[in-house]
């Protein structure tokens, strides 16, 4: 049995997409060329489009002591942690990445006594 055509298109479909905030598809090939041809001229884009902004340049060549002044000012504002902080999170991270290791190790080989046994 065939399905018959009908000359009305269905917008309940896409009256659903849109209440739910999804976009409506293009249903042939003229929505699509509508929707390239609004997609080229959106003024957004024409911006895009623009010549860039060229860089100012502030004259200044680099200056390695300056760098290593405002280095140590930025280290000297950061939170470092406590000795026994320090030594808890390392510890939690060498027994994370064991643990996972040793889950990986087991797990491959399960597969690879999983597959002598199949082929």
């Amino acid at each position: 049995m065939a399905k018959k055509k009908s000359s009305k298109k269905d917008t309940s479909n896409n009256k659903n997409k849109s209440q739910n905030g999804a976009q409506n598809a293009p249903q042939n090939q003229g929505d699509r060329q509508n929707v390239k041809d609004s997609v080229k001229n959106s003024p957004s884009l024409e911006k895009e489009k623009a010549a860039p902004v060229p860089r100012k340049d502030t004259g200044e060549k680099f200056n390695a002591v300056k760098f290593f002044q405002e280095s140590k000012e930025e280290l000297s504002k950061v939170v470092w942690p406590s000795r026994q902080q320090l030594i808890s999170e390392s510890a939690a991270v060498v027994l994370m990445v064991t643990l996972v290791a040793t889950t990986i190790y087991f797990v491959d080989n399960l597969f690879v006594w999983l597959s002598g046994k199949v082929f």
